[in-house]
């Protein structure tokens, strides 16, 4: 029987549960390991201290098999050339080639009146579990996404020196990956992620990520153990950031436990914003229970908003549980006070968002997974959120073939204020949406993955549990492009959701109706690939676009760090296919640019069409957003790129490359996702204001300059405008101006806003093509030499100051780089305020950079560019 979820009190919920207490500590270091084939012990025998794993390996924990195997050097790096082809896969050497043992020695005596406990938050795909000789778990442990918890107090040695020996087998279907989304699709048998037998996008896990992945944490309670602490805020009516609020509803609800013969009697309390809240449990022995305590008001609340529409306010909170006024067991909390609603838009005929009764347009990103090998650091996840938020973006969608993402994610996106999709583990392609040759099964069958149905539904009520806390999650989808089989559906959406969250939108499948109205068909999402840059603005596609994309391989230095240097090519394109000749691009899933180069040039060599191929980029992906923007709550009610990152080292549909080194879509995206933008469409000739802001904008100054080859000014015009709240205005149109003025070369053109204090608060900058379509201007531009200069202004921050004099031309398409002095390596991450751009004559730009991450002490920062040959300025 399915177990039956129930909850006292059903209501908003939103915080962050940050781990566990102070006497917690993770077991992630000094674990050793072996293949099952060389080893002829049991596990009882193994997690004896008296065994000795003197000749073991060193394991990585948290990690994978694979993971572990190339810390020891005894595979090639996966993600380099065609490194991953030299693994052996697990389809073809069986499971028990990456079937291992783990074993961890750790000190821990027990003291009176505590309890231990071991957690296990996330293993791949089973395992048995061994402690001093003893099994730990007497129930089969199986699921990837499934989190555990075993109170060891009993295991525990009484000199405080304790082994503990893991097996883990691999997932029992490991699916053939013959190429296929998913190669054949039997991975999806199992509850786990699909992308590890190969996708359009990468190639194929070898080990399927089989392993301890994530955190192995030892607990130490009282006789009470708090469980799942569940913080839930209401936020009434219409607000605005940075007012004076009215009062909000805060509530919580915990589950308790206490594993011992005895009646427990004591307190919970929740402690938030100067207030405590309490209520006395009597708990019998060996009992749980869920406990709500009484619903209760914040004044005047710092509410947490959406990136670019207020601040991201988090509080400071704790639950406890005491005995006789001593803690058994506390949790830390961070709250942030919001409220998700949505509703349907009829003009648009698509779901729209409100946070705390303010509506949001979606611009968001489709996040697959921070590391297809799942090495994961909160460093990583703070970086990679903290470049969506510099792309202006406010969500983002967890692809349905990946996993439930990690609480140290979700910290990220709280802090940064990205809204979050959170799909379930389904995509059409494996679970049997379409017809596909490369599948084992027939779609009847597929339609019913995984195996194992119950083992899903209780994983869902899981991650629920896990993530219901954060208030950057904002929707829960039951799949990518498909529905669950109709046993999970239901129980999702009319069990686990309502009694366990309640307080967020489901979508029962990533571009299903109910979301946006399919009014062409087909799936409900793109355009994929290269496109003319008048289909963003003028092409009306679905109107809540869960997926739609363009290209983006990175620049030379980007390319050189996962190509061998014979693979230093220009890609060509076999004709009709996606294959290039190159067979290490091919291998890395590069999608061709078409003949969109060529306005450039031709390419002479890789180095060209990088650089080349950054103008494409920066183009395709500030059209997407400011053509979407153009129709805001008209045409859309918002629109998700497909993709902003990859997960390993692929060539295509990402905004950073795995190394986290920022190309020019980041910044093409940055620029057209402003929330307050001049923008022009380049087909129509027109110029637009979009205001994402709740508040209107009035005496806005908006200037229009065009510039010649030469770099000689030409004014067109500068008006008053203004903008009303959450809408999109055309000012004006240039097209005959500029259609004549761009025939012969080409021309600039560059947009400012100020306002009343001659502040200003957006430009942007387009170079057009002559009248063929042909950017003949700049392959001849001449050259420009500007001046620098850099001040430190903090810890790894700097301000670059660049200047390009009057008697040049325009200085084009810039990129500055913040380098090592001794290996002139590029120092990554680096966050940049602006970064490709350009500089019209006597101009000045200020540029804020900063590498929090940064542990090289002698800096470097170049600057190069399409008319500036490579400078360096030294950063003392």
């Amino acid at each position: 029987m399915r177990k039956k979820y129930s909850l006292v009190l059903i209501v908003f919920s939103f915080i962050h549960f940050l781990g566990f207490s102070q006497q917690n500590y993770e077991l992630n270091t000094g674990w050793k390991t072996l293949p099952i084939a060389d080893v002829t012990s049991s596990g009882e025998e193994l997690s004896n201290t008296s065994f000795s794993v003197e000749n073991w390996k060193n394991a990585t924990v948290p990690g994978t098999v694979l993971t572990t195997q190339l810390n020891n050097g005894e595979i090639p790096d996966p993600f380099f050339g065609m490194n991953n082809g030299e693994i052996p896969d697990i389809y073809d050497v069986g499971r028990d080639y990456y079937t291992y043992w783990f074993v961890k020695d750790f000190e821990e005596k027990v003291k009176k009146d505590e309890q231990i406990w071991l957690n296990f938050r996330g293993i791949n795909y089973s395992v048995d579990i061994f402690l001093n000789g003893k099994k730990v778990n007497q129930k089969e442990y199986k699921g990837m996404f499934l989190r555990k918890r075993f109170n060891i107090t009993k295991f525990l040695a009484k000199n405080g020196k304790n082994r503990l020996a893991v097996i883990v087998y691999p997932a029992p279907h490991v699916g053939n990956p013959n190429g296929g989304q998913g190669g054949d699709g039997t991975i999806a048998r199992g509850v786990a992620h699909q992308y590890v037998a190969g996708w359009d996008w990468i190639q194929p896990i070898r080990d399927r990520n089989t392993g301890i992945w994530d955190k192995v944490i030892i607990e130490k309670t009282g006789a009470v153990n708090l469980k799942n602490p569940h913080v839930v805020t209401k936020v009434s009516g219409k607000r605005l950031p940075g007012e004076k609020q009215e009062p909000a509803k805060i509530s919580l609800t915990a589950e308790v436990e206490n594993p011992t013969s005895k009646k427990v009697e004591g307190t919970l309390s929740f402690k938030i914003a100067g207030k405590n809240i309490e209520k006395e449990v009597s708990l019998a022995a060996n009992a749980e229970m869920l406990v709500a305590l009484p619903e209760f008001e914040i004044e005047e609340p710092k509410l947490w908003w959406p990136s670019g529409y207020g601040e991201q306010n988090l509080y400071d909170a704790e639950v406890q549980f005491s005995i006789k006024n001593k803690i058994s067991d506390r949790e830390t909390l961070k709250v942030g006070i919001r409220e998700i609603q949505t509703e349907w838009n009829s003009h648009t005929r698509s779901k729209q968002i409100f946070v705390n009764g303010q509506p949001i347009f979606i611009k968001g990103g489709n996040w697959i997974i921070s590391d297809a090998m799942l090495r994961f650091t909160k460093e990583r996840y703070d970086a990679e959120i903290r470049f969506h938020r510099d792309m202006n973006l406010n969500l983002i969608r967890i692809w349905g073939g990946a996993l439930p993402e990690r609480p140290e994610f979700y910290e990220a996106c709280d802090k940064y204020g990205m809204l979050v999709i959170q799909d379930f583990w389904m995509s059409g392609d494996c679970n049997g949406r379409w017809v596909d040759p490369k599948k084992k099964d027939d779609q009847w069958t597929r339609r019913q993955y995984p195996d194992d149905h119950e083992l899903f539904i209780e994983s869902a009520a899981d991650a629920v549990k896990m993530l219901r806390n954060y208030p950057s999650l904002a929707i829960w989808c039951g799949g990518n492009e498909i529905t669950p089989p109709q046993d999970i559906l239901h129980a999702m959406k009319d069990e686990i959701l309502p009694e366990l969250d309640g307080t967020r939108w489901f979508i029962d499948y990533s571009n299903s109706d109910e979301m946006s109205y399919n009014f062409k068909g087909g799936n409900g999402d793109g355009p994929y690939g290269i496109q003319d840059i008048s289909t963003f603005w003028e092409e009306r596609t679905w109107p809540f676009n869960s997926e739609v994309g363009s290209v983006g391989v990175g620049d030379e230095v980007s390319l050189k760090r996962f190509l061998p240097k014979e693979n230093y090519t220009v890609p060509v394109e076999y004709e009709g296919t996606e294959a290039v000749k190159d067979p290490v691009w091919t291998y890395h899933k590069y999608i061709d640019y078409g003949n969109s180069l060529e306005a450039y040039g031709t390419p002479e060599n890789m180095t060209d069409f990088a650089s080349k191929a950054q103008l494409v980029n920066y183009n395709q992906y500030r059209a997407l957003m400011e053509g979407f923007s153009s129709h805001m709550w008209d045409w859309y009610t918002g629109s998700i790129i497909w993709k902003t990152q990859n997960p390993w080292t692929a060539l295509r549909g990402q905004m950073y490359d795995y190394y986290l080194d920022p190309n020019a879509c980041l910044f093409g995206l940055r620029e057209g996702s402003k929330p307050l933008h001049v923008m022009y469409n380049t087909t129509t000739g027109d110029v637009y204001l979009v205001n994402n802001g709740f508040k209107a904008q009035y005496d806005l100054m908006l200037g229009i300059k065009l510039y010649d080859m030469k770099g000689n000014e030409k004014p067109v015009t500068q008006v008053f405008a203004y903008i009303e709240a959450s809408s999109t205005k055309k000012i004006l149109s240039l097209k005959k101006q500029i259609d004549t003025l761009a025939a012969k070369e080409g021309l600039f053109l560059k947009l400012d806003l100020k306002n009343q204090d001659q502040e200003v608060l957006d430009e942007n900058f387009y170079w057009i093509p002559d009248s063929t379509g042909t950017y003949s201007g700049l392959q001849n531009l001449a050259k420009t030499k500007v001046e620098a200069e850099v001040e430190k202004v903090a810890k790894n921050k700097f301000k670059l100051k660049i200047t390009n004099p009057e008697q040049n031309t325009v200085s084009f398409f810039n990129r500055i780089s913040l380098e090592s002095v001794e290996s002139g390596e590029r120092i990554l991450p680096t966050f940049y305020d602006e970064n490709y751009f350009s500089i019209i004559p006597g101009a000045t730009k200020e540029i804020v950079l900063e590498a929090p991450q940064n542990e090289v002490e002698d800096l470097q920062i170049s600057i190069e560019g399409w008319n500036t040959d490579r400078m360096i300025i030294p950063v003392n």
